[in-house]
């Protein structure tokens, strides 16, 4: 992550900047005509204080303090005079005043500010200073040639068909990759159905999620649908996820930005290397019983998830009374139909449609939204990431709550 600007505003820094330049302006322009300076001051004191001595006249005692004066004039002047060419070899060695600042393609980028104040600055190669890469320098590189592809279609819609198909014969005849499907598709009636399903099914490595883990298995993933599919494809992978590339042929696409038509194009693209990621934080959701609690047992439930976690009332017609705990410290108590704790991605989905607002999947942040709270105090908030929040049923709650 950029290192923050802790008070300081966008608005501040480029005041800063620009009363910056400023100064080193006109301290430059003020130093590099001080050789000239000297010169005229130094020509003025030997006109004024030096008077001319006749060719024709003795010299007398009076003559001789004159000429001493006069000597010692020139030395000064010859001093300054070496000073001033030194002083212009160092100007002229000099590199030109700063212009401002461009301003950067993201506001992710690192900070152009490094110190605040005559003590502060911030602290280098150190651990505690979180920093996130620049979105806009953010490319996939394989150090391997990618061998594996897993390609995920949309349930029950006959729609997909055709480009799953499609795709999966040019990834097997063109690119010579080894396709995963999932097992259940295998008995999909419309899919066995269709006359050139046979010629690739023998092809096909197929997978049980509840059985098989793609950890090490997958290179890279295509996702034909809509933002379910997406979704669905990043919760096979509980630790290292492949590139996913998603094509929008579902409902909605906020998280399917390429078209399928011309797939043989993009797709090559992408595998020789010169594709922009887009990296998108998870959460990762512990689910504890109170008998788990109390006994100090491992938890059952431990999942990362890429949209939110929503707690709520459930079938239950009583409101839920839940407290939310920031790294330990209770921040509310919340009354109401429940509470969603979601990423930037999920910012779009349940989140604000019960009223939150959108972040960019860029932005390192959870967003806390309440569902139809009891309350006209708590609104949604925004808590920096890799924070832990602990949410609970208050003791003194009628009604349980369902995650």
């Amino acid at each position: 992550m950029p290192s923050l600007h802790s008070s300081v505003t966008i608005k501040q820094l480029e005041i800063i900047e620009s009363v910056k330049n400023r100064i080193d302006t006109v301290e430059f322009e003020k130093r590099k005509g001080l050789g000239s300076i000297m010169k005229k001051r130094f020509s003025m004191m030997r006109s004024r204080a030096v008077p001319e001595v006749p060719a024709n006249k003795e010299p007398g005692d009076g003559d001789k303090k004159v000429k001493n004066s006069k000597d010692e004039m020139e030395n000064i002047e010859k001093a300054f005079s070496k000073q001033s060419l030194r002083d212009d070899d160092q100007f002229n060695s000099l590199p030109p005043p700063p212009t401002l600042r461009e301003r950067t393609r993201s506001l992710n980028a690192p900070s152009p500010i490094q110190q605040f104040g005559p003590c502060g600055r911030i602290m280098k190669n150190s651990a505690m200073v979180m920093t996130i890469q620049d979105p806009a320098s953010q490319r996939l590189t394989w150090y391997k040639p990618p061998l594996t592809v897993l390609v995920i279609k949309k349930v029950r819609d006959a729609m997909v068909i055709p480009p799953f198909i499609q795709l999966v014969k040019w990834f097997i005849n063109q690119k010579r990759m080894v396709v995963f499907v999932e097992s259940a598709i295998m008995d999909d009636p419309v899919l066995t159905r269709h006359p050139e399903f046979g010629h690739i099914k023998e092809k096909l490595m197929t997978f049980d999620e509840k059985k098989d883990d793609l950890t090490d298995k997958i290179d890279f993933c295509c996702c034909l649908g809509g933002d379910g599919t997406l979704l669905y494809a990043s919760s096979l992978f509980q630790q290292s996820v492949p590139p996913i590339m998603a094509f929008h042929l579902g409902s909605l696409g906020f998280l399917t930005p390429f078209k399928f038509e011309d797939f043989e194009a993009q797709v090559t693209h992408v595998l020789e290397g010169h594709a922009a990621l887009t990296l998108r934080s998870r959460l990762r959701c512990i689910l504890m019983k109170k008998e788990e609690e109390e006994t100090s047992a491992k938890p059952n439930t431990n999942q990362l998830v890429l949209n939110e976690v929503v707690i709520d009332r459930g079938p239950s017609p009583y409101l839920s009374n839940i407290d939310l705990y920031l790294d330990g410290k209770l921040i509310t108590s919340v009354q109401g139909d429940g509470l969603i704790v979601s990423t930037p991605t999920g910012s779009t989905a349940y989140a604000v449609a019960a009223g939150a607002s959108m972040i960019h999947p860029s932005v390192p942040a959870v967003m806390v939204t309440p569902i139809c709270p009891h309350s006209l105090s708590f609104r949604p908030i925004v808590v920096p990431a890799g924070v832990e929040l602990k949410i609970c049923v208050s003791p003194d709650s009628r009604n349980t709550a369902w995650v």
